[in-house]
């Protein structure tokens, strides 16, 4: 019995416009070599439509991790249970914003952020500088990104609930938002 993750992708933007997302795009891709796939579906908050503020949400899937659950169905039936966390799949948010005119201290960041995404989703800040001459003054962007393992055995049955991960990620994006208009520099 195979893991229907195109399943899962269609009640997880579902889910995710229940939880004040407005859902734009999805992609799905296969790695020729390694089986591996990968879902990205891009969305934002429904406050923001008009920009700034990028949002994606990527589930990768690793072919092995897969077919040993699919073995594991096989062998045990619809009750397998998964004590050692051995079959998750990494579901990420990330969030982005354009280069900043007075971009926030990265610590500071993180900590506010921690605070938002709480332990339920945390939150890693990184950010790149651009320079477009040796002479001239680096502009930054911001890259966000939270992780969440979702249990296989629970996508497998129908009972993985991600209420409080959709309430975070868009605590989180309302939070970016809000701030983002100080850092772009707008009024």
């Amino acid at each position: 019995m195979a893991l229907d993750l195109a399943a899962f992708i269609t009640d997880l933007k579902a889910h995710a416009v229940d939880h004040g997302f407005h859902v734009h795009d999805e992609r799905h891709f296969i790695e020729s070599y390694s089986l591996g796939q990968a879902w990205e579906v891009d969305l934002h908050p429904e406050e923001a439509c008009n920009g700034p503020l990028e949002m994606l949400v990527a589930l990768e899937v690793n072919a092995r991790s897969m077919l040993g659950f699919e073995d594991a169905v096989v062998e045990l039936g619809d009750e397998v249970a998964d004590p050692e966390g051995r079959f998750v799949l990494p579901l990420f948010f990330k969030w982005a914003l354009p280069p900043l005119e007075h971009p926030p201290d990265l610590l500071v960041l993180a900590t506010d952020l921690a605070g938002v995404g709480r332990t339920l989703l945390p939150i890693e800040v990184s950010a790149t500088d651009t320079f477009a001459a040796v002479t001239d003054a680096p502009t930054r962007s911001l890259l966000l990104s939270g992780r969440v393992d979702v249990s296989m055995p629970d996508v497998y049955l129908g009972e993985l609930r991600l209420c409080d991960v959709l309430d975070r990620a868009h605590e989180a994006s309302m939070w970016i938002l809000d701030h983002s208009t100080a850092w772009l520099g707008e009024p």
